[in-house]
């Protein structure tokens, strides 16, 4: 089998099948203001913002854990660049740097366009941006990284949630009101179901390495009852907002989606080889970019 090229190693550094969870906080959060204020070029710049900090974390990810030595010959997941030696430490470290400037840069654009410059919530959104940049990096890289102490879960609540999905509805609409949390909480758990099943599968060598993820800290079995409460809360969240700021039922439209969330749970109750979470981790990312395209058609139709 040929090496795989330059193209197709940077193509596996920025791991392109977790981008459309990245985008599903953006989508919920832009869409409930599409009745008050909505301008479509701030979405686009919050997508573009979104779609390079995920590449940015999937780089820095792929850096630490190779350079700590959890991505070794245990691992199970998909091959990673620096592990399998297919890029240096030194390209991945530059690619870090160049994304990080573009992040700043987009982010930037973005808050101009929906804030301006000579306001406090402008430096506001600018120090969340900034944080979000450095959480990115610091999940794996460097001492202290989070990401080894069972923090990980707490980081994507809160970024691929709370910060996705209220922070993309404030740029939009200038106003925030204490119901977007549910949906926030909505996405921030389904994310972190992701998240958690990306643990899962890793659990024995992250164990190894010393990577103690909430699921080397509690056990494959309870990891089982957090994926499946991670999941039924959300859809409780979800459930939750939809009657609060109820319309029409076409705001639910989004409940099409729930045979696919519960047929990750019952997948993963079935699973005894980590490896076979795999699967699973990708179904679930889609099932939730799916959710939210879904909840921003029924925002636009529904109301």
């Amino acid at each position: 089998m040929d090496s795989p090229s330059k193209f197709q190693a940077w193509l596996y550094a920025f791991r392109l099948r977790t981008l459309p969870l990245a985008f599903s906080s953006i989508i919920t959060g832009s869409f409930i203001s599409y009745h008050r204020t909505f301008s479509w070029s701030i979405f686009g710049l919050a997508v573009l913002t979104t779609l390079l900090l995920q590449i940015l974390s999937n780089l820095a990810n792929d850096y630490g854990d190779s350079e700590i030595g959890t991505d070794n010959a245990d691992r199970i997941g998909p091959k990673r660049a620096v592990q399998s030696g297919i890029l240096s430490f030194s390209e991945i470290k530059k690619a870090i740097i160049f994304f990080s400037v573009l992040c700043l840069i987009s982010g930037s654009l973005l808050i101009h366009f929906s804030l301006g410059e000579q306001d406090m919530r402008s430096l506001i959104f600018l120090a969340l941006g900034l944080a979000a940049i450095a959480a990115a990096i610091k999940y794996t890289v460097g001492a202290g990284a989070y990401g080894y102490y069972g923090l990980g879960d707490i980081f994507v609540m809160l970024f691929f949630g709370f910060v996705g999905v209220a922070g993309s509805y404030y740029l939009q609409s200038h106003e925030l009101h204490w119901s977007i949390l549910l949906p926030g909480l909505t996405i921030g758990c389904f994310s972190t179901g992701v998240l958690n099943l990306n643990n899962m599968r890793d659990r024995i060598s992250d164990q190894k390495a010393g990577k103690n993820t909430i699921v080397v800290k509690m056990g494959a079995y309870n990891a089982k009852i957090y994926h499946t409460t991670l999941i039924i809360c959300g859809w409780l969240f979800a459930l939750a907002f939809s009657f609060r700021v109820f319309h029409s039922s076409i705001s639910f439209l989004y409940v099409l989606t729930a045979p696919l969330f519960w047929r990750n749970i019952m997948a993963i109750w079935k699973v005894s080889d980590p490896k076979d979470f795999d699967p699973f981790l990708k179904q679930l990312a889609i099932s939730t970019f799916i959710f939210s395209v879904l909840f921003a058609v029924g925002q636009v139709f529904g109301y």
